[in-house]
């Protein structure tokens, strides 16, 4: 089954381009056709490149992991912190800091500095023992800090993919993850290079709900991965289909213990032994008769499920 179809690109605007005057000759192959000086992207492709990059990321995360969320303009503040706080990984939405990645280690001071501030009562200003002047500078301080790494206060090491809407506009981070050689996951509209990405989407990178709609198949993606690494279900339908638990599995192998020791030789196999015929131990029969304790219990706290599990009579 596909991430995401066609006509759900088509309703999210995936396929506009920039205008013909504005565009990169490198991207002539994602192209489809011009209109009205816009130019139309492939959505067929684009279809392709998403259910490679979300096999990528879903492998990627399944193995441990963790995709950096990036994407400072407008139209991607609101769905990169909203996608990625979703499945619990980290994103800049707001500035990037220039090192964030190849100056990591300075990084992860002034985070430690931000969860300092953020122990410290402001409101008090007796118990703190500093002036009012000098509480507001440090509140100033935690919001600044706040804004610009809030999203990565637990990011304790860099990541090892990045998800980036605009490579154009966050070609620092571009830059600092390819010096890493940090895979790059990213939109790329008609404007933008495709070399300097290992994962590319065509696609509108301008409009919010196309940014919205392939951030959020992203998201799915580390949803997905985190998944596959804890041993879940994805699905209502795989869940369904899921181990049984073990009380489940101890009553069916309680009912099939006396039919293991029948001989294969016994004509009349699926009729029910007559008590008096088998002269079973006492140990076999008390282990028959807590098994049927343990089903009578089940059959009244759960009607389905213990019909299911019961052995047959």
């Amino acid at each position: 089954m596909a991430v995401v179809t066609t006509r759900q690109l088509l309703e999210s605007g995936v396929h506009f381009g920039h205008q013909t005057r504005r565009w990169n000759p490198k991207m002539k192959r994602f192209i489809f056709t011009e209109r009205n000086g816009i130019y139309i992207i492939d959505l067929q492709q684009s279809l392709t490149y998403i259910d490679r990059a979300y096999a990528f990321v879903k492998d990627t995360v399944g193995r441990g992991g963790q995709v950096l969320f990036i994407g400072t303009k407008k139209q991607a503040q609101e769905t990169i912190a909203e996608q990625a706080t979703r499945v619990g990984m980290p994103y800049v939405n707001h500035r990037w800091l220039g090192g964030m990645l190849t100056n990591f280690g300075t990084i992860v001071k002034r985070i430690q500095r931000l969860k300092e501030l953020e122990v410290m009562d402001f409101d008090d200003v007796a118990a703190s023992g500093l002036t009012k002047k000098e509480l507001l500078g440090l509140r100033r301080e935690k919001d600044k800090l706040e804004k610009t790494l809030g999203g990565i206060r637990e990011m304790s090491r860099t990541p090892q993919a990045v998800w980036i809407v605009d490579t154009k506009k966050e070609h620092l981070a571009v830059d600092e993850a390819r010096k890493l050689r940090i895979p790059v996951i990213g939109i790329l509209d008609t404007n933008c290079d495709p070399d300097e990405v290992d994962f590319a989407i065509p696609g509108n990178d301008d409009a919010i709900r196309s940014v919205s709609l392939l951030t959020r198949v992203l998201a799915d993606a580390v949803a997905e991965g985190l998944v596959s690494r804890s041993g879940g279900a994805t699905t209502g339908d795989e869940a369904e289909v899921e181990p049984m638990p073990d009380w489940e599995r101890e009553l069916l192998g309680a009912s099939q213990e006396p039919a293991a020791s029948v001989p294969d030789a016994e004509p009349a196999a699926d009729a029910a032994p007559v008590p008096g015929d088998e002269q079973p131990g006492e140990a076999a029969v008390e282990a028959e008769a807590e098994a049927d304790a343990k089903v009578t219990e089940e059959r009244e706290y759960q009607p389905d499920a213990a019909d299911q599990a019961a052995p047959a009579v």
